[in-house]
């Protein structure tokens, strides 16, 4: 669980910056050449990334394949987890009741189970309907969606689950992967996983809010 969710968050990373590219305007160059900065990216990603090594189109249903299997384990993980603790403590203990626990590791479960769904809809609406259309123009799609309200609304709703996924999730990761070695390294671990969850929540709904306010056009 610890591993596919740091892969994850890898992903979601490198997709937040290749996002922030709608912030460079489409421009003309000097030999008169339309330039789409946040177009070639997607157009790189999905043909030419790793080519010739692989044919052009092959490496993005790889990296698809990857980012789904680990979606895929983490959610087996947690489901298996779940039950194991479920069975390792089948009574209920006052002590319990004494335990601190965040408001982001409380969330934890249902918020997993609303992600999914929300991803759900964001891969339907910004890749399966899309290649379906045969639209390849990714920067009007996105500035089309995203100057309705309500889109920016349910993908903002989206991105405060992933902060608090991730203000839980990213120093639980390198807690059980041997980080937490002292009560001041697990601190400055749940500190890092704040300020990474921060990141991630302000990287991706800059975008769409200066999309809908027309500061991206």
């Amino acid at each position: 669980m610890a591993v596919t969710g740091l892969v994850l968050i890898a992903f979601l990373l490198m997709h937040m910056i290749g996002n922030l590219k709608m912030f460079i305007p489409v421009y003309v160059n000097e030999v008169g050449e339309t330039v789409n900065e946040f177009n070639h990216y997607a157009e790189f990603l999905k043909q030419d990334l790793l080519y010739p090594i692989l044919p052009k189109g092959v490496f993005i249903w790889i990296f698809r394949l990857v980012i789904l299997a680990c979606l895929v384990l983490h959610i087996y993980s947690a489901v298996t987890l779940w039950l194991r603790a479920n069975r390792a403590t089948a009574s209920k203990y006052t002590v319990k009741k004494t335990i601190k626990q965040s408001f982001s590791s409380k969330w934890m479960r249902w918020g997993g189970i609303l992600l999914a769904l929300l991803l759900t809809w964001h891969l339907i609406q910004f890749t399966i309907v899309p290649t379906l259309a045969g639209d390849h123009d990714p920067r009007s799609l996105v500035i089309a969606a995203f100057q309705q309200p309500l889109f920016v609304a349910i993908y903002v709703a989206m991105m405060l689950v992933v902060y608090l996924h991730l203000a839980h999730g990213f120093g639980s990761a390198f807690m059980t992967l041997g980080a937490n070695t002292s009560p001041k390294a697990e601190r400055v671990l749940r500190v890092i996983a704040h300020w990474v969850a921060a990141l991630i929540l302000v990287g991706f709904v800059a975008m769409p809010f200066s999309v809908l306010a027309g500061v991206i056009n």
